[in-house]
């Protein structure tokens, strides 16, 4: 079917956004907003209640050498929870 990886996105602006409850991955560019959530649902025991997708298109560039360099499609899903509910992944670790 479609690549079903889900990869969170681990910067400091989605750990910000974490802590106030949304929670942001990488998956294919073909998965739509409900199998997403159906895959979060299922693989972290959560309640997802709204979803907002962003799609990144292809980029074709150069390197150095002038060899031809492809980044592909992918959509970065941003998912909001039920309240009191959170992604282990998301979570800082203290000092």
């Amino acid at each position: 079917m479609y690549n079903l990886k889900l990869k969170p996105v681990l910067t400091e602006k989605s750990l910000k956004q974490a802590k106030k409850g949304l929670y942001t991955f990488l998956v294919d560019c073909h998965v739509t907003k409900n199998i997403s959530k159906l895959i979060i649902e299922k693989m972290f025991n959560v309640h997802v209640t709204s979803i907002k997708s962003i799609n990144y298109k292809k980029i074709v560039s150069r390197n150095n050498r002038g060899i031809k360099q492809t980044k592909k499609a992918l959509k970065k899903v941003l998912v909001s929870l039920k309240d009191k509910e959170k992604i282990d992944i998301f979570e800082e670790k203290g000092k």
